[in-house]
C-alpha cells in the first residue's frame, strides 16, 4: 500500500525531510512533482497515515492509494472503477465523492471521469450488497463522508481516499485571520529554503509578520511540535483508519516536542498595523510558542540593522518575509515603493547585506530582484497557491567586508 501526500511546487523535498524527520526511510518514498508516495503496509497503514498527518509541515493533503490501473479509454475507466471491491471502503449508507485530475494522458475530460467513477462505484457497491441495479444506494453525509479522487498521469489510473479533511495548512491556531495570510504550509518551507538554524547565533525575523505565521511556524520547528497536533482529521471517522491511532500519534508527538525554556529569544515580527501584531500574539498562544517569540508594531523601514540588535540583543539577523505585492493588497507601484525599501533598510547600494543581515524574500517571479542593484546569490521558485514565486536569498558582504 501506499500514503500520497500532495505538496505545493517547489515543497517536496522539505515533505521528504517532514517523513524522515519521524523515522521513514526516503528509499520508501517516490517523490514526482507535487506528490510524494510512501510505501506502507496493510498492517502499518493505519498508525502510518495518522502520523503523517500529523507530522507532514510542508505538504498539502494525505490520501491513502488504494488502486491503480491502466485506462486509455473511458470504457477502461469504468471497467477499472468497478472492479474494486468499493464495500470495504465505503460504509454502508456514508456519502461519497469523486473528484479528480489527469495530465499527460488520452482521458482528460474530468466531468466525464467523475460521473463515469460515480457509475461504476455504485455498480459495484449493488454487487457486493446483492441489491439490483435499479435499488438506490442510500447515502447520508451524516453518517460520513468519503472523498475519493482518481488521479490520470500518462495513462495510469491511480485511486484514493482523501484522509486530511480540512487541508493540512490548517494547523488550528490561526482562527483570525489577518488579510492575505500565507498558508502555513509555504511559511515552514521558506524557513528551510532559507537555510535557518534553530538556536544558534541568528535570529529569525519577519518585518511584514502579519497573522504571525512566518514566525509561529518557525518556532513550531525549532520546538519540533507537530503541526497538526491540535486539529481533527477525516481519517479518523473511517473504519479502516480510527481515532485510536490518532490519539496514539498525538500522545508520540507530545513526548516529542521540547517546550524547555531557552535563554533567548530567536523569533521575531512587527508589523505597522496594530490589529495585525494582536492577532499574531493570539496564534502564537494557540499554538503554544508565545513563550519564544516577541511581535510588536513598527513600520519596517525602522527595523534597521542597529534597531534589531538592540531589540533581539544577536549580532546576525535573517529577514525572512512575504511583503505585500502588486495584485494582493498593492498597486505594482506601491509593491515596488515597498521593495526599494527593503533593499535600502537591509542592503547597501551596491546590493550586498549590511553587516549581520541576511535577506530571503518571496514575491511574485523576480519582482523584488529588479529593484536591487545586485542579481540575489540563492533563488528558490515556490508557489504561493496558483502564483508563482521566488525567494530571492542575499546573503553576501561587500567583497571588503569578506
Amino acid at each position: 500500500m501506499q500514503i500520497v501526500i500532495t505538496c505545493l511546487f517547489g515543497l517536496e523535498h522539505y515533505c521528504v525531510e517532514d517523513l524522515e524527520n519521524i523515522g521513514y526511510r526516503k528509499e520508501d518514498m517516490t517523490v514526482t512533482d507535487g506528490q510524494i508516495l510512501l510505501s506502507t503496509t496493510p498492517g502499518k497503514m493505519a498508525s502510518d497515515a495518522a502520523r503523517v498527518c500529523l507530522w507532514c509541515r510542508r505538504g498539502e493533503r494525505v490520501l491513502l492509494s488504494i488502486e491503480t490501473f491502466e485506462a486509455e479509454t473511458f470504457e477502461a475507466f469504468f471497467d477499472g472503477f468497478s472492479a474494486m471491491k468499493w464495500d470495504s471502503w465505503i460504509p454502508s449508507g456514508a456519502a461519497f465523492h469523486v473528484n479528480g485530475y489527469s495530465r499527460d494522458s488520452k482521458l482528460f475530460g474530468i466531468p466525464a471521469c467523475q460521473s463515469l467513477a460515480k457509475k461504476a462505484i455504485v455498480k459495484s457497491l449493488q454487487t457486493s450488497r446483492h441489491v439490483s441495479e435499479d435499488v438506490r444506494i442510500e447515502e447520508d453525509e451524516k453518517r460520513g463522508l468519503i472523498k475519493i479522487v482518481f488521479g490520470i498521469v500518462k495513462d495510469v489510473v491511480r485511486v484514493m481516499i482523501d484522509i486530511t479533511g480540512e487541508g493540512l495548512h490548517k494547523r488550528g491556531y490561526r482562527p483570525l485571520m489577518h488579510e492575505a495570510p500565507i498558508k502555513e504550509t509555504l511559511a515552514a518551507g521558506m524557513v528551510s529554503a532559507a537555510q535557518y538554524k534553530f538556536f544558534g547565533e541568528e535570529a529569525l525575523v519577519d518585518p511584514f509578520c502579519g497573522s504571525g505565521t512566518i514566525v509561529i511556524e518557525a518556532a513550531m520547528m525549532a520546538l519540533n511540535i507537530a503541526p497538526g497536533l491540535h486539529r481533527a482529521f477525516s481519517g479518523e471517522a473511517l473504519p479502516y483508519i480510527g481515532k485510536s491511532v490518532y490519539d496514539r500519534a498525538r500522545e508520540e508527538a507530545q513526548d516529542m516536542a521540547d517546550l524547555s525554556p531557552t535563554d533567548d529569544i530567536y523569533f521575531y515580527g512587527s508589523d505597522i498595523d496594530p490589529k495585525a501584531v494582536q492577532t499574531a500574539k493570539n496564534n502564537a498562544k494557540a499554538a503554544g510558542v508565545s513563550d519564544f517569540v516577541r511581535f510588536k508594531v513598527s513600520d519596517f523601514c525602522d527595523q534597521t540593522p542597529e534597531a534589531l540588535l538592540q531589540w533581539t540583543n544577536m549580532r546576525r539577523q535573517l529577514i525572512l518575509c512575504n511583503p505585500p505585492y502588486g495584485g494582493r493588497l498593492l498597486t505594482p507601484e506601491m509593491a515596488q515603493k515597498i521593495y526599494k525599501g527593503i533593499a535600502r533598510t537591509y542592503l547597501d547600494s551596491q546590493g550586498y547585506c549590511r553587516k549581520g543581515i541576511r535577506l530571503s524574500v518571496i514575491t511574485p517571479d523576480d519582482s523584488f530582484e529588479n529593484q536591487v542593484a545586485r542579481k540575489a546569490d540563492k533563488r528558490r521558485k515556490l508557489y504561493n497557491g496558483s502564483i508563482r514565486c521566488q525567494l530571492t536569498n542575499y546573503y553576501r558582504l561587500p567583497p571588503r567586508e569578506k
